[in-house]
């Protein structure tokens, strides 16, 4: 018998013997209920799984028996971990299911971008899209455009290598093949403190270190496709995007034969001592088949330059200047605008897969269009503000740059449940909830070990010191939890155990 159908059956008999004998007839937690026989068997299934009988929806500060042996497993004292348990529709006098630490100020990790993805979808709708304006800077005479070709950057958090190939070819299908001048690009919408992108851990080659940026291209990355060749005993390698002036290995040599794939990135070798170079000076097991890798260059500031000339010129375009950095002349008519996908669409990348990046991009749009170019602190105030219209005496959060990745940033847990109450009642909870991770399903969440696959929709979060989880759990009964854990300590990575047993507690509710 199940957890789920112990607690089913246990609610049907229960409500039965109610019906003949009052409501006067309740369970206490903690304590074994007093069982017949037909209850035997859901009483004992319920109790080793850890929890008490589904009795008045009470407020418990004890940490669930499962929950506190995985914590002791991997010696995370549970003096370090905030968790709040409450159901979605409860009321101002509704205690929570579980308050353990709730008022605790914690690191949540990538869980603070279910602040930034909700306030966006609230403030400027799901259907919110960002426009690149592409711009011509003289006459197009024979398919020559004799001057600069403008792009201005807008803040994009999703201008994909695909895409840049479509507005590029769309270019070209209106007319224009060769630029006699310059492609200029306008990055000024958004005005930055300069990014270091190895401050954060000294690994400057991971995606998620990439930088926000109004023309972000990409996301600042570039995917090495490697393919083996036995009959040449070497791996071809190929790059996307193509990049200008970006000097790109070939090959590497095939490892012995026999030899296991293994951790296949560190026997590579990688080598970006020279930041114009991507070089490996290892080998590649043919065991590993084939496989892409996604690097972050270096020189990011000149990453958009870099991958405007190299599709242009891979597309067949022709430019006799340089691709620059400028500014788009006033009173200047764009050609047309290229289009980014929807804001709901942009959310569920971020939250399903815990995109940096595209999380900083959207934050740094919340505070465009106040007169001044996108900042960080601008930013900042716009959420202070919507936080407080919203969530009114709820502690606000210490936002940071919105993603996530920040060692300042800080929420509690009660705080952060509040919100996830809010959003629940809100137009746009539909898109908020599918933009999260399915337990055991798919995005961060996929290699659950929960035994509910299914059955919550939860954002993970995790660095060296912090791990987190948070969002909305389905109960046995029907009803929905919202669920938060946060988890600050230097074993805090590996309390994912622990948080599928807490998983597994609410869903059997």
């Amino acid at each position: 018998m199940t957890v789920v159908d112990s607690v089913l059956m246990l609610n049907r008999l229960l409500s039965s013997s109610r019906q003949g004998r009052g409501a006067g007839a309740r369970l206490l937690p903690g304590r074994m209920p007093s069982c017949r026989a037909a209850l035997a068997a859901a009483c004992l299934t319920l109790l080793s799984f850890g929890i008490s009988a589904p009795a008045a929806a009470q407020a418990d500060s004890r940490l669930p028996p499962k929950v506190e042996a995985a914590l002791a497993r991997v010696k995370l004292p549970r003096e370090a971990v905030s968790v709040f348990v409450v159901q979605v529709d409860a009321g101002a006098n509704t205690r929570p299911r579980l308050a353990w630490q709730t008022q605790l100020p914690m690191n949540p990790a990538s869980v603070m971008k279910l602040v930034t993805t909700y306030a966006a979808m609230d403030l400027l709708g799901p259907a919110y899209v960002w426009r690149t304006p592409v711009y011509l800077g003289g006459p197009v005479q024979q398919g020559v455009l004799n001057g600069p070709l403008y792009i201005q950057g807008q803040g994009d958090p999703k201008l994909v290598m695909e895409r840049l190939w479509l507005m590029l070819r769309h270019l070209q299908s209106l007319g224009v093949h060769s630029i006699h001048g310059d492609i200029v690009l306008d990055r000024s919408a958004f005005a930055l403190p300069e990014h270091d992108a190895a401050s954060f851990d000294n690994e400057p080659w991971r995606p998620y270190n990439a930088g926000p940026d109004a023309l972000l291209i990409n996301y600042k990355s570039i995917t090495v496709n490697l393919v083996p060749d036995a009959a040449a005993g070497m791996v071809r390698l190929s790059y996307d995007p193509p990049l200008a002036g970006q000097q790109l290995q070939a090959t590497v040599p095939l490892a012995p034969a026999g030899t296991e794939c293994g951790d296949w990135r560190t026997r590579l070798q990688l080598d970006m001592s020279q930041p114009q170079r991507i070089g490996f000076a290892g080998q590649y097991s043919a065991a590993c088949g084939s496989r892409a890798w996604s690097l972050a260059p270096a020189q990011p500031e000149a990453y958009a330059a870099r991958a405007v000339e190299g599709m242009w010129r891979d597309l067949g375009g022709k430019l006799t200047g340089v691709v620059r950095e400028g500014a788009v002349p006033r009173g200047l008519a764009p050609l047309f605008e290229a289009e980014s996908p929807a804001l709901a669409e942009v959310v569920r990348d971020i939250n399903k897969y815990s995109n940096n990046v595209m999380t900083q991009q959207v934050f740094l749009t919340l505070g465009m269009g106040r007169g001044s170019p996108a900042s960080f602190e601008a930013s900042r105030q716009v959420l202070g503000q919507w936080w407080q219209s919203r969530l009114g005496g709820a502690e606000p959060p210490a936002i940071g740059n919105g993603s996530g990745l920040n060692r300042e940033a800080r929420i509690t847990a009660a705080s952060l449940g509040l919100m996830l109450q809010q959003a629940w009642a809100s137009p746009v909870m539909p898109e908020f909830l599918a933009s999260m991770p399915v337990v055991g399903v798919d995005g961060t969440l996929r290699k659950s070990q929960s035994r509910f696959a299914g059955l919550a929709h939860l954002k993970t979060g995790t660095l060296r010191d912090a791990s987190a989880l948070a969002g909305y759990v389905h109960g046995a009964s029907g009803h929905r939890y919202v669920l938060v854990a946060l988890a600050n300590h230097a074993n805090a990575p590996a309390a994912r155990p622990a948080w599928d047993a807490l998983v597994d507690w609410v869903a059997a509710q």
